[in-house]
């Protein structure tokens, strides 16, 4: 293979050597010696077998890439909802804290009416355009709370535990 190298950049230099004047010459012998180069190389060649795997976690990929993909994902997203509302104001969110905070009070009065020291068998309770009533029975409390506006009534059953001493 050397032989054949040499052999190969000799014509090269003697084609340039007729041909090119004294400055072309050396840019030319340049260009020679960098092919034949190639050429002593272009025989021999290696590679590896080619290996592939998923980085997707659901499809079998890297459990710890998943971060890395909803980060990813998460910046490129540029879709808002349009009917998503708009940032509540300190008013509207005090507003309805204290809606919370009363509502659960009126259901801490009813549970105690119901199951409390004092427990009494049925009752009324009125507020807000709803009504809820109760009725104890044996083995359980029902609970019929009523919208006034719509008229759609929910029923919840409640068993209650007996206690014996």
């Amino acid at each position: 293979m050397v032989r054949k190298t040499a052999l190969v950049r000799d014509a090269i230099f003697g084609v340039i050597s007729h041909m090119a004047g004294a400055r072309s010459k050396v840019r030319l012998i340049v260009l020679a010696t960098a092919l034949c180069s190639g050429v002593g190389f272009a025989g021999t060649a290696s590679a590896q077998q080619l290996r592939f795997q998923f980085t997707d976690p659901s499809f079998g990929g890297n459990p710890f890439y998943s971060t890395q993909l909803q980060g990813v994902a998460s910046a490129q997203n540029g879709y808002t909802n349009p009917k998503a509302t708009s940032s509540s104001t300190p008013a509207q969110i005090f507003a309805n804290q204290l809606q919370s905070r009363l509502l659960s009070a009126l259901s801490d009065q009813i549970v105690n009416l119901i199951f409390g020291a004092n427990p009494q068998q049925s009752g009324t309770v009125s507020f807000g355009g709803q009504t809820i009533t109760f009725s104890r029975g044996l083995t359980d409390v029902t609970l019929n709370i009523t919208d006034a506006g719509t008229g759609q009534t929910t029923t919840i059953v409640v068993p209650t535990t007996l206690t014996t001493n």
